[in-house]
């Protein structure tokens, strides 16, 4: 939910432990799209949470995402 960019679920800040499984669950076979989506919901986010230093927000955003191919 923005502007705060907390989950609608559980209120934590977004994506929390949940919806980062979704996405990547979501997204298995195309990391690469994930990565560009993440990278939009953190330009937007820099926008709405200026005060936050932009190590975190990148940490938060695209940070948690797996590097290298998928195994199954």
């Amino acid at each position: 939910m923005t502007p705060d960019w907390t989950c609608g679920s559980c209120g934590e800040d977004w994506p929390c432990v949940t919806k980062r499984r979704q996405l990547l669950d979501e997204y298995q076979v195309d990391r690469a799209s994930l990565s560009v989506y993440l990278g939009s919901c953190l330009a937007a986010a820099a926008q709405d949470l200026r005060a936050a230093p932009d190590t975190s927000l990148q940490d938060r955003f695209i940070g948690w995402v797996p590097r290298g191919p998928r195994h199954p």
